[in-house]
């Protein structure tokens, strides 16, 4: 049985890794702009698609960094709290990264899956559950294969940045 003051450390901790609400809207607004940008810039380079489709890809990387960005600061403190800056520079460079990654990928499977789903089975049988599972898994495969290269090199650009910032403010 884990002892009350160790389970009082522990929240005690995770309340320290909570973010500001200011610095978590002023943070999500900025990286979700950050994050569309990059793939509007990407995607008007390439000469993508039609101008409808362009926008709706640049709105979900930018609503997929909204999403992240609070939950990679907090992560990201919850890993650095009272270590050196070193430490504070990697967590929010992996935090940001694989939460951004994560649920932008997440939000573009979850769109995937809406379009499939009319030839899938009706829901919560054992066919549907498979369906659902492997078009989830490709969904997120193709985000990681063909996606993720919506983020060089403003994003990446961004990333970096944002990674200097924490650590500065972690000091």
């Amino acid at each position: 049985m884990t002892p009350l003051p160790a389970i009082r450390n522990r929240v005690g901790h995770i309340r320290k890794a909570l973010p500001s609400p200011r610095a978590a809207v002023c943070g999500a607004l900025l990286w979700a702009a950050a994050m569309g940008a990059s793939a509007l810039v990407n995607l008007l380079v390439d000469d993508w698609e039609t101008p409808a489709k362009i926008r709706f890809v640049s709105l979900l990387y930018a609503v997929g960094g909204a999403l992240a960005f609070p939950v990679g600061l907090f992560l990201a403190r919850l890993v650095s709290l009272g270590r050196h800056w070193q430490v504070a520079l990697a967590a929010a460079f992996v935090c940001l990264l694989a939460t951004t990654i994560g649920l932008t990928g997440g939000l573009f499977a979850l769109q995937y899956r809406s379009y499939y789903a009319q030839w899938h089975e009706p829901a919560l049988t054992i066919a549907w559950a498979i369906q659902f599972v492997h078009t989830v898994a490709t969904a997120f495969y193709q985000f990681i294969v063909l996606g993720i290269r919506l983020y060089f090199p403003l994003g990446f650009i961004a990333l970096a940045l944002a990674s200097i910032w924490f650590a500065r403010q972690q000091r």
